[in-house]
């Protein structure tokens, strides 16, 4: 673990995500979104064949509540991330990094061909990081952020090619 004055730095490890944790990451999805999904929409989604996720649990506690989390769909070659949400307190740690190189690595493993993304474009530090694993952006959705309020954001849509297609 790092050392920085005093505050000590969790470790995390990235795990496959559970039926189990939907309660938990329907809780971190609150904290992110404006509409967030319920336990049930998470249920619904982690049972389906095509999708897949993985959660950041703190070090030595594997039962620990999940601290981040990324939800996502592989299905004829191309993946989406559906979500991916970390937790207020152990945001800017390198968590969704994390989730979405393990994701990455799935996608690998799989041979897709395409991940594709939607964002913010007032979310800095996510197009920062989707900037740095190599997305770039191939479309917008106008007024899509900010459900109910009077300012509405854009989506952007992000595309990162993985594996080549074979022909």
């Amino acid at each position: 673990m790092l050392s920085f004055g005093g505050f000590r730095r969790r470790s995390f490890i990235i795990r496959a995500l559970e039926r189990d944790d939907c309660a938990r990451v329907s809780e971190l999805h609150e904290e992110s979104f404006a509409r967030p999904w319920s336990e049930d929409e998470f249920d619904a989604l982690v049972t389906q064949s095509t999708v897949f996720g993985y959660v950041a649990v703190p070090e030595g506690r594997l039962k620990a509540k999940a601290e981040g989390f990324v939800l996502a769909r592989l299905a004829a070659g191309e993946a989406e991330i559906l979500t991916i949400s970390v937790s207020r307190s152990c945001r800017r740690r390198g968590l969704g990094r994390d989730l979405m190189d393990a994701t990455l690595r799935h996608l690998h493993h799989e041979r897709a061909e395409a991940l594709f993304l939607e964002v913010d474009e007032n979310n800095v530090a996510a197009l920062a990081l989707y900037r740095r694993l190599g997305f770039q952006k191939v479309g917008e959705r106008p007024d899509y952020y900010g459900e109910g309020q009077a300012r509405r954001s854009n989506a952007l849509v992000m595309r990162r090619d993985l594996h080549p297609r074979q022909g």
